[in-house]
This record gives structure tokens, C-alpha cells and sequence, in this order.
């Protein structure tokens, strides 16, 4: 059965890969999209949370394509699971808060703000 492990191993691999920060595109087509819905759903029943909201889920994307690409690398790769270490969790929160800080950034400038901001006129 070692081709089912691979294989589940290859497709959680992959998924982590979609959601870390480690390729050029997916912060704009998959971590960045998927924490202004996160922000938008939030902040739809509490306003003042749209800016930490997005910066939350933005910072839990990129630990979730962390944790499971290393989780489906680990599995393609040895004959029995291994325990996810804190040395190595450590390691993938501090990279996403250097990707953290530039989504802050984009959110003080006035790139990302609430959906609703997009279509009305600011006066």
C-alpha cells in the first residue's frame, strides 16, 4: 500500500504548496482571496474586525500550506508518519508574519479594505 501513501501524501502536498507563500502567484489567487472572504464573512456581523480578520486568515493559510506540505512531503517519503515538531511549526509561523506584515501594509494603504468600500463613493 506504499502508492496510497504517496499518493495521498502527493495531494496534500500539493494543497500545502497552494497555500503557502512559497509561489509567486497564489497570495493574489488563493491566501489573499480566501482571507477577504474570511474578513468579509466576519465583518459582516462586526465591522471594526474587517483588518485583523483579514490579517488572521491570511497568517492561517499560509501555516495551514506549511504544515501540510510538509505533512504530505513527510508522507511521500518515509514508511510511517512522523510527529510534527514545534522546532518546525515555529519555523513556518515566523516566515507567514513576514508575509503577514505586507498584507498589513496593503491594508494601510487602502488596497484591501471591506467589499462594501469597493462600490460606494467615498465622499
Amino acid at each position: 500500500m506504499a502508492w496510497k501513501r504517496k499518493i495521498s501524501g502527493s495531494i496534500l502536498a500539493a494543497i500545502g504548496f497552494m497555500l503557502s507563500p512559497l509561489s509567486w502567484w497564489n497570495d493574489l489567487f488563493v491566501n489573499l482571496p480566501l482571507a477577504l472572504a474570511f474578513a468579509w464573512l466576519v465583518s459582516w456581523f462586526y465591522k471594526p474586525a474587517f483588518e485583523v480578520c483579514v490579517v488572521v486568515g491570511y497568517w492561517l493559510t499560509n501555516i495551514l500550506g506549511f504544515v501540510l506540505m510538509h505533512k504530505g512531503t513527510e508522507k511521500m517519503m518515509t514508511e510511517r508518519q512522523k510527529t510534527y515538531s514545534w522546532r518546525g511549526l515555529l519555523r513556518d509561523v515566523g516566515i507567514s508574519l513576514l508575509y503577514t506584515a505586507l498584507i498589513v501594509a496593503l491594508i494601510k494603504l487602502g488596497v484591501l479594505k471591506p467589499i462594501e468600500n469597493y462600490f460606494h463613493k467615498q465622499r
